[in-house]
């Protein structure tokens, strides 16, 4: 009885790598099925993150058809799963998707009431520099940066540079500042923040006396608030 207990373990020790991958494989490939069928982008994405964490390439060619779905964010969805897993034509999607400006269908990302093509362009925007900020793609940098004068998607353009985190940023972060929009001031505020720019500090000092508010619903405060938040912590990085 010893014996056979003896083959048996030695059996399913030879075995277990080959079932361990062969597991993985079906995981792989029940998130691609996950991903296929599910029509929210949000839940999408959520799905895309866990197969750029599983780290399996084979994932990939089930997922080409999407690079070039009308739907701009169901494709940078896609993308983030092709860039997270070292494949150059995801953020090369992405991009394109931000220099889109051309017709197209209704899709996700706009809010409930009258579609328009602009609402729609601006949102599939929008959503592409999220999909950048949660690559952290260091290669996004110099092309974020250019963006930084888009009212349309430029508050979220600062809070995708302060989720990369490089330096390259804080320059054109801190000449944001003198943004006219108060949400876009908060946006460079934020970022500066996160990227620990002792630099910017004479800069927020004189935003001391802003009391515009933003108009986020999460964060209803005033540019002085912020501010003051961000000096408290980039002062105990002097």
């Amino acid at each position: 009885m010893k014996a056979v207990r003896f083959c048996i373990l030695a059996i399913l020790t030879l075995c277990a790598p080959g079932l361990a991958e062969a597991q993985t494989e079906q995981s792989v490939d029940n998130l691609v099925n996950e991903f296929e069928t599910t029509k929210e982008f949000w839940r999408q994405f959520e799905v895309a993150k866990k197969l750029v964490t599983r780290g399996d390439k084979s994932a990939l060619p089930a997922l080409e058809s999407w690079l070039s779905n009308e739907d701009r964010h169901a494709r940078c969805v896609a993308a983030f799963v092709f860039a997270g897993l070292g494949n150059d034509r995801g953020f090369e999607v992405i991009r394109a998707v931000l220099n889109d400006m051309s017709d197209r269908p209704e899709g996700q990302g706009t809010s409930a009431g009258k579609w328009s093509l602009q609402t729609q362009i601006r949102s599939d925007r929008y959503f592409a520099v999220h999909v950048l900020g949660e690559l952290e793609d260091r290669r996004a940098v110099p092309i974020l940066i250019s963006l930084l004068w888009d009212e349309e998607i430029n508050y979220s353009v600062a809070w995708a540079l302060g989720e990369i985190g490089d330096e390259r940023a804080i320059g054109p972060l801190i000449e944001s500042l003198r943004d006219k929009s108060s949400d876009m001031r908060f946006g460079a505020i934020s970022a500066l923040e996160k990227l620990g720019a002792v630099a910017a500090l004479p800069h927020l000092y004189a935003l001391l006396n802003d009391h515009e508010k933003t108009h986020f619903k999460e964060w209803r405060i005033s540019v002085a608030e912020a501010a003051k938040a961000a000096i408290a912590t980039l002062e105990t990085k002097r």
